[in-house]
């Protein structure tokens, strides 16, 4: 079955981000005096991440919160974690990461996504984006220069849905306007939420590990690289 549309996740498939999280918040917070090792603030981060996660899962869209609001509030608990807190200029710091993780100062496209992308086009595949992100995605893919490669971007924030749930694949097959979702296909480099939810929802799929994981994925299904990607479906 020939294939119509590609659609792509985006973080740590096409992007990732220039420095670690740990690192760009202390950039910031020595604005502020503060003096913070960057692999501490590093594992606050992913603590504050995760139980932000698991109390407001999709930014807590359905909870009443915005996405900003929820990373600011993600912001502050890291920093309180590292013993910050009652510091008045947490606010305007926790705004500035939020904007500073719009663009491309703290965002790099890996060196092999805008080859794979340009040459997924010349086989006239038509593309979009499913991924796990806010509203601020469009503005990054634009300020990255890979916006002009999509028909659409379907964020979890704008589905109100996250992968692995099949809403948001639902989602952009309607913008497709595919009629059989077996005339798409999604690439992403995480074995659930990209290669399994969406064969889940008759698309079919590949799995790149940069890393190697396998996951008992098929060989054919299986990208080391981007650049592999073009071969493999033409």
């Amino acid at each position: 079955m020939r294939l119509r549309w590609l659609t792509w996740d985006v973080t740590d498939t096409l992007i990732r981000v220039r420095r670690s999280v740990g690192e760009q918040y202390c950039s910031e917070a020595r604005s502020l005096g503060l003096q913070l090792e960057p692999e501490s603030v590093e594992r606050a981060f992913r603590l504050a991440y995760q139980s932000q996660h698991r109390r407001f899962p999709n930014y807590g869209l359905s909870q009443g919160l915005s996405s900003r609001e929820w990373w600011q509030d993600v912001v502050r608990e890291t920093f309180s974690l590292c013993g910050v807190r009652g510091v008045p200029a947490l606010q305007p710091l926790a705004e500035r990461l939020y904007r500073g993780f719009s663009g491309s100062n703290n965002w790099e496209v890996f060196p092999d996504a805008e080859r794979a992308l340009e040459q997924c086009g010349r086989l006239g595949l038509r593309m979009g984006v499913v991924s796990n992100f806010d509203q601020r995605l469009e503005q990054v893919l634009e300020s990255c220069g890979l916006r002009r490669h999509f028909d659409f971007v379907v964020t979890s924030e704008s589905a109100g849905a996250a992968k692995p749930d099949g809403r948001i694949f639902r989602e952009a097959l309607r913008l497709s306007g595919l009629a059989e979702p077996g005339l798409a296909a999604h690439v992403g480099d995480d074995y659930w939420n990209d290669y399994r939810a969406a064969r889940q929802q008759g698309m079919q799929s590949y799995l790149l590990q940069r890393r190697g994981a396998e996951w008992g994925v098929p060989p054919e299904h299986r990208l080391s690289s981007l650049e592999e990607l073009p071969a493999l479906l033409s």
